[in-house]
């Protein structure tokens, strides 16, 4: 993109909507894993200047040079990753918060939200100092229990500390930018870091007073909902007087220090900023991000609170269709690259297939998730034998083609020699059946002739017995007799021929149905692979939230809050309780049961064992 659109904007009845550009710029990126990286802070603190700085633009947000707030809504910015090769940065610039001619305070905390709810990395830009009026002004963050929803169940409102605890399986990496620092990074006369410096700020008093519960409040929040936390301090860029101009001054006219930190600042989000996840660690596209913001601004809209759970299954609708297609999309490519028609046997063209749909899967598996009840899977399953149905048929037809043709070249020098009546004197009948039977070997010397190799050979021969006859019965050297002998074995060559020719289709019938078997297996393994996969991913994100626990139990320990400490411990207690479920989740057995009905329904070869097996 060569310069931002605006992502989400304010409607004039004071709602808020997607914008039909940005997602259109969305889904023409759909399939690069994106890094999403999002500013939120007051209005007029410098927050696109920064965002311009890790766009690597001197100008692209706007900055404006007066007391009013610039940026309206959520502004959007895609470029290349700097850092990440085959990953797409995109850049969030948001509405200033707290905006005195807007005087929207429900806006404010909506687009503080989806701020959280869209990015991997959420930076909070705010000036001076990270004092009380710093966290009171941070209050958006103690309202997000109120405006986001972990699952359906629980209807709206405040959510069961259980529910809200999971918000850091999704929630963003936050960095605290604080803007014109003057202060000297020092504690009790000691030098100490930036990220000290907010731990700090975030030490939480004793005590049950209202008054201590409103000082806690904010910095248990964040405490509590971004684990994964950073801050950055920087001096004021220049003289106040050159700040109206910042875009326009070059760099060597920046105070050095400011250069260096700004420098710090980028390389820090750059190199540790994870690309956008939902829960279960499935990552995030542009099409998809896209679909994720439409899905939570409707929600908004609608008056409803913006639920995870929801629309990770709205999403999940969409790519699972899309994953279908794709798959199908993949299987057609390769079986262009692979397949030359027609194939020796059955077993080769089943070979072929066999391939081509093992990378179909591949593709699915990659870009599916949620798929429960394997709907989709079965879907595409449906797919790939009506494919490989296809597939068999051409590869008959261009058998059938060639072997016709074939005979065809061959029989005319035995019509040639039927129409000049070669055969039409005493003995010539069994001249006939000499000249034909060198017809079928050099007919079984043509190579690649394929699967219907047999059946056409004996529908041709069938095809010209009439002429075989009438030859047959114009030898004069034959008797009555002789005639009725040799019309009953050459009967008898053409039922053995039919009867071969059958054999062979339900060898081929009978190859078909155990390929059906295979598909099922190959199925059943790519899908309780992804599953195991998934499980490992959701055991590490549940380790992860333990460590965090385990962490914060340990600073509430050491800050003396007892009373904090023994609700940690609770939560604790669960979540080592979930991780025993999950070495061998239910949900898992489950999906394979669902797997086999679907298998059920379009490979009717798997049914009987899986009924015996069921039984």
């Amino acid at each position: 993109m060569e310069q931002p659109v605006c992502l989400i904007a304010n409607t004039a009845d004071g709602g808020l909507e997607v914008t039909e550009e940005a997602l259109e710029a969305l889904r023409g990126m759909d399939q690069p894993p994106v890094v999403v990286v999002a500013i939120a802070g007051l209005y007029r603190t410098g927050k696109s200047y920064l965002m311009n700085k890790l766009a690597g633009k001197r100008t692209g947000f706007s900055l404006g040079s007066t007391i009013q707030s610039h940026t309206k809504g959520i502004w959007m910015w895609c470029l290349p990753h700097p850092r990440r090769a085959g990953h797409t940065l995109v850049l969030l610039d948001t509405e200033g918060l707290g905006d005195v001619e807007k005087g929207d305070a429900k806006n404010d905390t909506w687009i503080f939200a989806l701020a959280v709810l869209l990015s991997s990395t959420l930076v909070y830009n705010s000036r001076g100092t990270i004092d009380q009026q710093a966290m009171d002004q941070l209050h958006y963050v103690t309202e997000l229990t109120e405006r986001i929803k972990v699952k359906v169940a629980g209807g709206g409102g405040r959510q069961e500390g259980a529910d809200s605890a999971e918000f850091v399986r999704f929630f963003p990496a936050f960095v605290w930018a604080v803007r014109d620092f003057m202060l000297q990074l020092e504690l009790d006369g000691r030098e100490i870091t930036e990220d000290e410096y907010l731990e700090s700020a975030l030490k939480l008093k004793p005590g049950s007073s209202e008054q201590t519960k409103l000082y806690n409040l904010p910095r248990e929040c964040i405490r509590r909902f971004f684990p994964a936390r950073k801050c950055f301090v920087f001096v004021p860029p220049t003289s106040r007087r050159k700040m109206s101009r910042l875009e326009e001054l070059q760099e060597d006219e920046l105070e050095p220090e400011f250069r260096e930190q700004v420098a710090r600042f980028c390389r820090h989000v750059w190199e540790m900023s994870q690309p956008k996840t939902i829960p279960g660690g499935h990552v995030v596209t542009g099409a998809m991000l896209g679909n994720l913001a439409v899905t939570y601004v409707d929600a908004i809209r609608s008056g409803a609170v913006p639920c995870v759970e929801i629309a990770v299954l709205a999403l999940a609708q969409i790519e699972n269709s899309a994953a279908v297609g794709e798959a199908v999309a993949v299987y057609k490519e390769q079986l262009g690259q692979r397949a030359a028609l027609p194939t020796e046997t059955v077993q080769e063209l089943l070979e072929l297939h066999a391939q081509c749909e093992r990378e179909a899967l591949r593709a699915f598996m990659a870009r599916a998730f949620k798929d429960d009840d394997c709907r989709f899977q079965g879907e595409l399953m449906r797919h790939l034998e009506e494919q490989k149905q296809e597939l068999c048929r051409r590869n008959e037809l261009a058998s059938s083609e060639r072997c016709t043709a074939a005979l065809q070249e061959l029989w005319d020098e035995l019509d040639d020699r039927i129409v000049l009546g070669v055969y039409s004197v005493p003995g010539g009948y069994q001249c006939f059946l000499d000249d034909r039977q060198r017809m079928v070997e050099r007919y079984r010397q043509v190579p690649a002739k394929g699967v219907k190799a047999d059946e056409v050979l004996q529908e041709f021969l069938q095809s010209k017995e009439v002429a075989a006859q009438n030859i047959l019965q114009m030898d004069e050297a034959l008797t009555e007799k002789e005639k009725e002998m040799a019309a009953e074995r050459a009967w008898a060559k053409a039922a053995e021929r039919e009867r071969q020719v059958l054999q062979q289709k339900e060898a081929e019938l009978q190859q078909k149905l155990k390929d059906q078997e295979r598909s099922y297996q190959e199925n059943q393994q790519q899908l309780k692979e992804k599953l195991e996969d998934e499980r490992k991913k959701l055991l590490e994100e549940k380790h992860k939230m333990l460590d965090q626990k385990l962490k914060e139990l340990e600073n509430l320990k050491k800050e003396g809050l007892q009373a904090k400490a023994t609700r940690m411990e609770a939560e604790i207690q669960r979540l080592q309780q979930q991780n025993k479920e999950l070495q061998n989740p239910p949900w898992i057995e489950s999906a394979l049961g669902s797997l086999g009905e679907a298998a059920c329904l379009v490979l009717p070869g798997i049914f009987g064992k899986l009924f015996r097996r069921w039984s």
